[in-house]
């Protein structure tokens, strides 16, 4: 399949894309490329490949559902302007 420039400016239109009179041609090129790449993938053989709708097909590995501090408070306050122990510092806003 092969895109005239007239399609190419449709295609702009409802993809509201400003398209310039001298931009028409290279998106025409690019746009051919990306279609016949398409076309190759068609040729692909797939049979006995089974569709595959999304990714909760496959069973997912999972880990123990713990609740850690991370155990390196020194480095998450690093950057910290003010601390307390082991806790940010701020400065108090309700009196």
């Amino acid at each position: 399949m092969s895109l005239d420039p007239a399609t190419v400016r449709r295609i702009a239109k409802l993809a509201r894309i400003r398209l310039a009179d001298d931009e028409v041609p290279r998106l025409e090129g690019e746009l051919n490329a990306i279609l016949g790449y398409v076309e190759q993938l068609s040729e692909v053989n797939v049979d006995g490949v089974q569709p595959l709708s999304g990714g909760a097909q496959m069973a997912m590995r999972l880990r123990e559902d713990a609740v850690t501090d991370g155990n390196y408070p020194d480095k998450i306050l690093a950057n910290a302007p003010d601390r307390i122990g082991n806790f940010f510092a701020v400065p108090k806003v309700v009196e």
